[in-house]
């Protein structure tokens, strides 16, 4: 399988793990060492090729994903569940199935962070994705179901808005999965 993007990964092993499945290039990040000189580089591959960012399902791979998105727009998103991507001490794209990482590749998603927000945070609260007693749950759900991941709240409100998401769909969507 050819992917035209550039794929940007945390380190080296997941380099290596994607090279084994697929005709790629890929950009590492270095983990949370990730500096200006990387992001202008990532910048340059978003606008020849275009770019998929491929991080690990934890909270380091999480702020690296945000921190890209924030410097590059534009960027597509690929995600995979920790519980396909891990060993019995560590997660990662490098642990993952070459099932699991072609679902995660065909799964692409681009956040827009130049619109007015669809969702209200009081909306959010009434959804019942924070402050009930199975927010949590509910949260985890709606991720896995978008394939955006396992946030916490604050990051599925603004990820919601970064895909547009109404109240509606999304309560159309918890219908669905619950």
């Amino acid at each position: 399988m050819k992917i035209q993007e550039i794929i940007v990964v945390e380190g080296k092993h997941d380099s290596d793990r994607l090279h084994q499945y697929f005709d790629c290039d890929t950009i590492e990040t270095g983990g949370l060492s990730l500096d200006e000189g990387k992001l202008e580089m990532i910048k340059q591959a978003q606008e020849k090729r275009g770019v998929i960012i491929f991080t690990d399902p934890d909270t380091p791979g999480e702020k690296i994903r945000m921190k890209i998105n924030q410097y590059i727009p534009g960027c597509k998103n690929a995600y995979v569940k920790a519980k396909d991507a891990k060993t019995k001490r560590k997660v990662g794209i490098e642990h993952a199935s070459r099932e699991v990482l072609e679902e995660s590749l065909t799964h692409l998603f681009t956040y827009r962070t130049d619109l007015e927000n669809t969702l209200a945070y009081e909306e959010f609260l009434d959804l019942g994705l924070n402050g009930a007693p199975n927010s949590a749950e509910v949260r985890e759900a709606l991720g896995e179901r978008l394939l955006i991941g396992r946030p916490n709240a604050k990051t599925l409100y603004k990820r919601l808005n970064m895909l547009q998401m109404t109240k509606a769909e999304v309560e159309a969507l918890l219908e669905e999965i619950i």
